[in-house]
């Protein structure tokens, strides 16, 4: 049965979810300051450090839209517990691992409760929350975001400094014992009360197609786009996606309803997120780039100068003025808003940067404060498109458009750098890619504003 509209311990709930929320993003990015401990102490090759980092993003991306299913069907308090458990069982075994085998293999497991995990959290948010609150919480959500984002490689440099590798995966398990009592206590269970079937064929293939598809653009920068690995993985995604694209629009009782895709809103929300997250984490990724390589800074000393931009969304978001602004301005505008913003930030950091980190500095507080307004508003834009009932759905859309996004943004980004910096040096290349995502980033905003206005417009 689902949960009333505002639940009296609402905001407690958010702050439980957000915290084991935070645990999995984190571990998204602290595993890369741990390479050279890794390589050292376990021995790991070139290509066991990347089954590491991959196997972790390919389950969980895989395994994204199956968990938003699951939730939905059986219940999204019990898929969070178990999402949580897993995590933190993957936790140990990847703490206490003897080889580089027993690492990755435990790594995969924490990607299964990273999936269920990152959608069930946004799900209940949606559940717990009265519509006029439900844009101030996804706020938050995003301030999490923004947060696991900057605070994995701090936090992963501190245990490096005092600690053996291990510690950064068992640091974990205090937030995931925490995590299980709070959400036994506090969080309510809700489901879709249609209780449709499950969709296991939908399942098998949505999961198959994109695990190959994140394999094929994670492969490319390392093996080379033309190479066996990446044309098989890719063809394997792109046939395996088609058939799942088929067989939801037959099945009396699809996993991905595509009538979702005739709502204007919905269409929009996910054309621009793709767009957005394309060129945010490719320019991201170039970012950390330009701080060591053309600025001169070291590992921790460049994650530090990236730490405004998650702060001015921490500021922006939990203070509830971007959600203020977004309701005097309304989706489309914010949207449009916010990506401008986060346009001119990138373009600041290829143009002013450099000369020192003050472009940069600018750039990064540019960019927060368009991740401030924009993000949330178009997660809620994606959420609120769909029937409440299928919300654990709609959160393995958000994510999956966001893995989706950032992967193919790496990929392409890194190749604009690869081509640019072979022809003008390494500074050229990242101004280049700078660029790129600038234009990405801006032509999200454009395409989701237009479309979320005339949405609105049809259903004035």
């Amino acid at each position: 049965m689902s949960i009333s509209a505002a639940h009296p311990q609402r905001w407690l709930i958010l702050g439980v979810i957000c915290l084991a929320q935070l645990t999995v993003l984190l571990d998204n990015t602290v595993l890369n300051v741990a390479i050279p401990s890794l390589t050292r102490e376990l021995g790991a090759t070139t290509s066991d450090i990347q089954w590491m980092i991959n196997a972790y993003s390919l389950v969980q991306s895989g395994l994204l839209l199956t968990a938003g299913s699951a939730a939905d069907r059986y219940g999204r308090k019990k898929m969070l517990l178990a999402g949580v458990a897993l995590f933190g069982v993957g936790s140990l075994l990847a703490g206490l691992a003897g080889t580089t085998g027993q690492l990755i293999a435990a790594r995969a497991g924490m990607g299964v409760g990273g999936a269920l995990l990152l959608t069930t959290t946004l799900a209940v948010a949606m559940q717990i929350f009265p519509p006029e609150e439900q844009a101030k919480a996804i706020g938050i959500w995003s301030a999490v975001n923004a947060l696991g984002f900057a605070g994995g490689p701090l936090i992963g440099g501190f245990m490096l400094n005092h600690f053996w590798w291990g510690a950064i995966f068992l640091i974990n398990l205090p937030v995931v014992a925490l995590a299980l009592v709070a959400v036994v206590a506090l969080v309510p269970e809700s489901k879709n009360p249609q209780g449709d079937r499950p969709d296991l064929l939908g399942a098998v293939l949505s999961t198959i197609g994109m695990a190959g598809l994140v394999f094929a653009i994670i492969s490319g920068p390392a093996h080379g786009w033309s190479s066996a690995r990446v044309l098989v993985s890719g063809l394997v995604a792109v046939v395996v996606l088609a058939c799942f694209a088929r067989w939801e629009s037959r099945v009396p009782y699809p996993m991905l309803d595509p009538h979702f895709f005739r709502d204007r809103r919905f269409t929009g929300a996910v054309a621009g997120a793709v767009l957005i997250t394309f060129g945010m984490g490719g320019a991201l990724f170039l970012l950390t780039q330009h701080l060591q390589f053309v600025l001169g800074y070291g590992p921790l000393e460049a994650g530090l100068r990236t730490a405004p931009l998650a702060l001015t969304v921490v500021a922006l978001n939990f203070s509830g003025l971007s959600a203020r602004w977004s309701a005097r301005l309304g989706t489309p505008v914010s949207i449009v808003l916010g990506m401008v913003l986060m346009s001119a930030g990138l373009v600041s950091i290829a143009l002013l940067a450099t000369g020192g980190y003050a472009g940069t500095l600018l750039g990064l507080l540019l960019i927060g404060a368009g991740c401030a307004i924009a993000n949330p508003a178009m997660a809620h834009a994606i959420m609120s498109s769909i029937p409440p009932a299928k919300a654990g759905v709609g959160a393995g859309i958000n994510g999956t458009l966001a893995e989706f996004g950032n992967g193919l943004g790496v990929a392409v980004l890194g190749a604009v750098l690869s081509s640019r910096a072979a022809a003008g040096g390494l500074a050229s290349g990242l101004e280049a890619g700078q660029l790129v995502g600038a234009v990405a980033v801006l032509a999200g905003g454009l395409v989701a504003g237009g479309l979320l206005r005339r949405a609105q417009n049809a259903l004035a």
